[in-house]
């Protein structure tokens, strides 16, 4: 009844899991992570506490497919099972039970586990497999999970339709505000483009909450200070001729939820732009 992806990106220690499912609320179920140690995708009848007891044993420690076997081993209906897990090493295996409904199978490899059950056919684990596999060129795990989740909607996916899908990714301190590790949480529970909405909702993440680029900060003085001032005026944020202008901008984006894009004495373009928009 889903297919899903479980990944690890060495790069920015991160940890994640993308699925879709023809199920309410998948991201409820089959998700679950914890940074520094791994992800677990537990689904088919889904034994929910795959999940956290899965985390315990890799934050133990222990590997991947020692993880899937003692899982699994103790489980009287391991048979009506499907899971994936990655390691904090990368290290990734997948089981599918014997009973799983057809079609259901995976694939397991370096940094991935990718899972499916009631299925159209192979083609859709082997379309995520192959995205998750394209080069990145510096895409963040998000969007690379949300890429291969869609590339197996677009091969066909749930054999039953679509309804719901999710997206989880875990880093250190990746929180809103800096202080716990869930970098992405996003959630489709109900809609006819479940992937689709998911990848319109990475896109507002993103916008909101992702982290402006040092390279393309505008010092905030000058001209630019200006316009900033005249533009905050205009939506009735005062500035006091321009002597209360970081206190204004940091009201502003306060009020509209751009207050993790703010760097002191700066300005991130992202924020300019809806700036400018909002202010004409």
């Amino acid at each position: 009844m889903t297919f899903s992806i479980a990944a690890f990106e060495p790069g920015s220690a991160s940890w994640g899991v993308a699925v879709a499912s023809k199920f309410l609320a998948v991201g409820a179920a089959v998700p679950w992570g914890r940074a520094g140690a791994g992800a677990v995708a537990t689904q088919a009848m889904a034994n929910l506490s795959y999940g956290p007891d899965g985390l315990d044993l890799l934050a133990g420690n222990v590997p991947a497919a020692a993880v899937v076997e003692r899982l699994t081993t103790a489980d009287a209906d391991r048979d009506h099972r499907q899971l994936g897990v990655v390691d904090a090493g990368g290290r990734a295996a997948t089981f599918t039970g014997a009973a799983c409904l057809d079609w259901a199978g995976g694939v397991a490899g370096d940094g991935f586990a990718v899972q499916g059950n009631i299925l159209v056919g192979p083609r859709v684990v082997e379309a995520v497999v192959a995205a998750w596999q394209r080069p990145a060129a510096g895409a963040p795990l998000a969007r690379r999970l949300v890429g291969a989740l869609a590339a197996g909607d677009a091969a066909g996916g749930d054999r039953r339709g679509r309804q719901s899908a999710a997206l989880r990714v875990w880093k250190a301190g990746a929180a809103y505000g800096g202080v716990l590790d869930m970098a992405v949480d996003l959630r489709v529970d109900d809609h006819h483009d479940p992937v689709g909405e998911l990848v319109r909702l990475l896109g507002l993440h993103e916008l909101y909450f992702g982290s402006p680029d040092p390279a393309r900060l505008l010092p905030l003085e000058g001209e630019l200070a200006g316009q900033v001032a005249a533009s905050l005026e205009r939506l009735g944020y005062p500035t006091g001729q321009g002597e209360r202008l970081a206190e204004a901008l940091e009201a502003w984006a306060g009020t509209e939820n751009f207050e993790e894009r703010l760097v002191p004495g700066k300005l991130d373009p992202v924020v300019w732009e809806q700036l400018q928009r909002q202010s004409r």
